[in-house]
């Protein structure tokens, strides 16, 4: 039986620094086959030539800058896979992640989407080297709902819809949120899948107060819904423990 398409989606403003590593790390994927879509979002640096060097493994689409959700959803509107993943330009994939994943949907036909847990790792370090930040330690996994855990039926996007373009930071928290409430299946696994690189030019560092307030109101519009739900006798979802 053939496997599934997965169509993996990489988003990219200015990435030319880490988006070779990103891209490895997909291609070196156990699971095969797969779809390897780059949008760029209108940079201004090498990241068009990076892709270059994968032209016979990845698709290239380029968009003037509209801002992270725009570009993912581009992504999505390229897509031809029954399954889509996303990663971010400077973070890493396990090599088994979507093998691991993929074979969730195999145990659970429901399933719409499968998350994993995730390791920050510091700077230009690769995962496989370290995962430790200068003078504190290894960092501990943490439960992923991000767009980098994800894999998720392509056909989810139509019911749940796109990620909110109108965000600029918090459009994965929005978009998770928006599932659950829907009651979609969900699967958290408990090991960790993707690694997240963190560095001084991470785009929600740079806007700490701006991230954290768009969050805030994130949150406020979720509980309003789950509140108008509860009154009008819809049970309210919650998000699955590990597996």
């Amino acid at each position: 039986m053939d496997k599934p398409l997965i169509s993996c989606i990489v988003p990219v403003f200015n990435g030319a620094r880490f988006l070779a590593e990103a891209l490895e790390s997909i291609l070196n994927q156990s699971y095969q086959p797969t779809e390897v879509i780059v949008t760029d979002d209108g940079s201004t640096d090498r990241s068009a030539e990076v892709v270059n060097r994968y032209r016979s493994n990845v698709h290239y689409v380029r968009q003037s800058n509209q801002g992270p959700a725009a570009t993912r959803n581009r992504g999505l509107a390229a897509a031809s896979g029954d399954f889509v993943a996303f990663l971010d330009q400077d973070d890493l994939w396990h090599s088994g992640k979507l093998e691991r994943q993929a074979a969730c949907f195999s145990e659970d036909p429901e399933l719409s989407l499968c998350v994993a847990h995730v390791q920050t790792f510091s700077g230009a370090a690769t995962a496989e080297k370290t995962l430790w930040f200068p003078n504190h330690g290894p960092s501990e996994p943490l439960p992923g709902y991000l767009t980098g855990t994800l894999l998720a039926r392509r056909s989810l996007f139509e019911t749940v819809g796109v990620f909110n373009s109108e965000l600029k930071y918090g459009d994965a928290a929005e978009w998770f949120l928006r599932a659950a409430e829907q009651g979609v299946k969900m699967a958290m696994l408990s090991e960790v899948l993707m690694y997240h690189r963190v560095h001084e030019n991470n785009f929600s560092r740079r806007h700490v107060a701006a991230s954290r307030q768009e969050f805030l109101g994130i949150i406020k519009e979720s509980l309003d819904r789950r509140r108008r739900a509860r009154e009008s006798g819809v049970i309210e979802y919650k998000f699955p423990k590990s597996a």
